[in-house]
């Protein structure tokens, strides 16, 4: 019996296989690639989205606190009496004005305002004794206020050293004036004030009218009656408004051609006496694509003053 021949023959991939497993693989790996991209973007904006909704939600809590706080009259202190009523009233504003950190209060305020924002200040009593108080009134720096001293809340717009414009709070130190940066990236801060034009107050606003509006109210009282009878004392609640920007690109195909601060209605009507309220968005931007931009409003009660 003739023993078997076996034939041994080498088989492998021939050149138009390999060439299509090649292009097979790399459309894999675009077609992953493409994918992770698109993930990262989707990240990237989701990520620049959510640090425009913190920066946001905390100016307006800051905000909210700080004027909730100027209501507050340190009874003990004042003695049984309370306040007197020639006393300052616990808010103050400015109209497209911006301020130096290093002076006092909201004096010598300057008008390169970014975008028209406004200047909000809230002044109030302390509480606890000196030198550290008891914790319970601290100013917009998160320094605690004690009861022989007057705190300040002072909100405002301005431009850092690299030119980005941010939401700072303006506080008295220990020695001097200073102010922190809240929130970067604003294109622009609006402050109306509710104003309780009943007579006698019923702590519930009639209108809401800017700061120039109230010092219009306040410009024919004689200057012995000013603390007394000031437009300022009978404002029951603040409404804020505050325009964001992220710092990449927005991914929405298509844009807003303008933020009306106010709504439609107070801008439609105001424009041209209250500067800042109706923003164009391209008068934004200087060049390239347009940020991610998130408008913020609030409405925050005050105490009423004591006539």
């Amino acid at each position: 019996m003739s023993p078997r021949r076996f034939s041994l023959r080498q088989a492998g991939m021939t050149l138009a296989e390999l060439l299509v497993a090649l292009a097979l693989g790399l459309g894999v790996l675009l077609a992953g690639g493409v994918l992770m991209i698109g993930a990262n973007r989707a990240y990237v904006a989701h990520e620049d989205a959510a640090g425009i909704d913190d920066g946001g939600r905390y100016a307006l809590a800051l905000i909210g606190r700080a004027v909730r706080q100027g209501a507050y009259v340190d009874w003990e202190h004042q003695g049984p009496a309370g306040p007197g009523v020639n006393g300052p009233a616990p808010l103050a504003g400015l109209d497209s004005r911006s301020l130096v950190k290093t002076s006092i209060g909201i004096d010598d305020a300057v008008v390169n305002a970014v975008n028209g924002s406004d200047v909000l200040a809230v002044r109030y009593a302390g509480a606890g004794p000196a030198p550290g108080g008891d914790g319970s009134v601290i100013d917009c720096a998160g320094f605690a206020v004690h009861e022989a001293k007057e705190g300040w809340s002072i909100f405002y717009v301005a431009r850092n050293g690299e030119g980005v414009a941010e939401l700072r709070c303006k506080y008295r130190g220990a020695a001097n004036w200073s102010a922190d940066a809240v929130v970067s990236g604003v294109d622009g801060f609006q402050v109306l004030y509710g104003l309780d034009s009943d007579t006698p107050p019923d702590g519930v606003p009639n209108r809401y009218v800017n700061a120039g509006a109230l010092a219009a109210l306040d410009a024919g009282l004689p200057a012995a009656e000013l603390n007394e009878k000031t437009a300022w004392k009978r404002v029951a609640s603040v409404q804020v408004a505050l325009l964001l920007h992220g710092e990449r690109p927005s991914a929405a195909v298509q844009q807003p051609d303008g933020y009306a601060l106010f709504g439609s209605a107070y801008s439609l009507a105001q424009a041209d006496t209250d500067a800042g309220v109706q923003l164009a968005a391209a008068d934004l931007h200087e060049a390239g694509p347009p940020p991610s931009r998130r408008l913020f409003t609030a409405v925050f009660a005050v105490g009423a003053a004591r006539p």
